[in-house]
């Protein structure tokens, strides 16, 4: 299945997600409004944190060597076997530790001591989400498309159903609940799913603990989670600076752009983990390797294009139709992220290549120093322009980190990696 096949499927995929967590999104903004949805945002990025370390940070690792080693290779069980330890110890241990530090958790993250509950019940619930993206992640090694994307449509309709009503019911507190329970549901469902599945068998996660696979999933775990340590991190830091130095209905103005942009860029980084991962991972040769990046941004440059043209002539009719008139403020933002998500693009391809090649130090660099960048330049930003400024530093920020991968597939060319162009 190529790039084009994968991208048609996964648009259907994205687009029945965008329409749902469009509705979502809708509700929110009805219902608690800028400063809420700041404060969601806040929660997200502490989630997104919490996530990957119940992961082990392996997922990406799993995709990669079940795409590389192929279905029928014996070290396949030993591989699903040791990644399935390390995601149950990682998840069970996260998840006693939020329950145990849940009142510190709710007063330094969402400012209120009584939301302890929400963080206890996520601590109960952070094992189905592991496990739910654990098989996700095998399925995707697997490139078995059709199947990821008709989870991800099942996943995407009952969040919709659950989350809307809960927010309709209990508000803030509503919306909070539905992020730390939606998992649990959608893994029974996966595994009902893969019930009958030829190659996900349940004697494939029995093997005993391999190190030597231990080892190879430690790179990817590494970056994962500097990845989940930098840049929710960076975006929380960022948020507070907002809310404090300007205003929260001002944070939830950035958060409503970043939320867009995350929502139409979906299209395309759907594509990418979905094909681009495992497709680099198992490539060899290096006149494969180059039609392969040639071909991606064949697709990508005229799709972001097109779609963030879009975004820019119709803002004020997308902001009235996903939030409300208290988000008008947030129109001056769009001209900037725009330009900032197009120069992002340009550079995943080259940041994939780096991750299929499990490029640890590169990566790690990469994250880090770009994840930092992004605060200094928002924090000079912000303060010589305001709010607008913010946008500013998110469009140097990816330029800068464009230039930093290409380089860095130039230096992997040069030194006889299995990349050319």
């Amino acid at each position: 299945m190529n790039l084009l096949k994968t991208s048609f499927l996964t648009l259907i995929s994205t687009v029945i997600k965008l329409l749902s967590a469009l509705v979502i999104n809708k509700v929110v903004a009805i219902f608690v409004g800028p400063s809420g949805l700041a404060l969601i945002g806040q929660f997200q990025n502490a989630t997104q944190i919490l996530m990957t370390l119940a992961q082990g940070g392996i997922s990406k690792g799993v995709t990669k060597y079940t795409a590389e080693y192929g279905k029928d290779n014996e070290l396949i069980p030993t591989l699903w076997s040791t990644a399935a330890k390390i995601v149950l110890f990682c998840s069970l241990s996260i998840g006693v530790l939020l329950t145990l530090l849940s009142s510190v958790l709710a007063e330094k993250i969402l400012h209120n001591a009584e939301y302890t509950y929400i963080f206890i019940v996520f601590g109960f619930t952070l094992v189905f989400f592991a496990l739910n993206q654990f098989l996700l992640s095998i399925i995707n090694g697997l490139k078995e498309i059709k199947l990821f994307i008709a989870i991800n449509i099942t996943q995407s309709l009952y969040s919709l159903i659950f989350t809307s009503v809960l927010i309709a019911i209990f508000g803030l507190d509503g919306a909070l609940l539905a992020l730390v329970t939606n998992q649990s549901v959608i893994f029974s469902i996966v595994v009902w799913r893969l019930r009958k599945h030829k190659v996900i068998l349940i004697e494939h996660f029995k093997k005993r603990f391999d190190h030597k696979q231990a080892k190879k999933l430690s790179g990817y775990s590494l970056m994962a989670l500097v990845s989940v340590c930098t840049v929710p991190v960076s975006h929380l830091i960022i948020r507070n600076y907002i809310g404090e130095n300007i205003s929260w209905e001002a944070a939830g103005y950035w958060q409503a752009i970043w939320y867009i942009s995350t929502m139409y860029l979906m299209i395309v980084t759907t594509a990418l983990s979905t094909y681009y991962l495992p497709r680099l991972s198992e490539i060899k040769s290096k006149g494969e390797l180059r039609a392969e990046l040639k071909q991606g941004y064949a697709v990508i440059v005229p799709v972001v294009l097109l779609l963030s043209s879009c975004i820019y002539i119709s803002k004020e009719l997308i902001v009235y139709v996903l939030f409300s008139d208290e988000f008008k403020p947030m129109l001056e933002l769009f001209k900037w992220q725009l330009i900032g998500d197009m120069v992002r693009m340009l550079s995943f391809l080259f940041a994939y290549l780096l991750l299929a090649k499990a490029k640890v130090k590169l990566v790690v660099l990469g994250e880090i120093s770009f994840s930092v960048l992004f605060v200094v330049l928002s924090y000079a930003f912000i303060t010589r322009y305001g709010l607008i400024g913010v946008t500013y530093a998110y469009s140097l920020n990816y330029l800068l980190y464009f230039i930093f991968t290409f380089f860095a597939t130039i230096k992997m060319r040069g030194s006889n990696e299995d990349v050319d162009f």
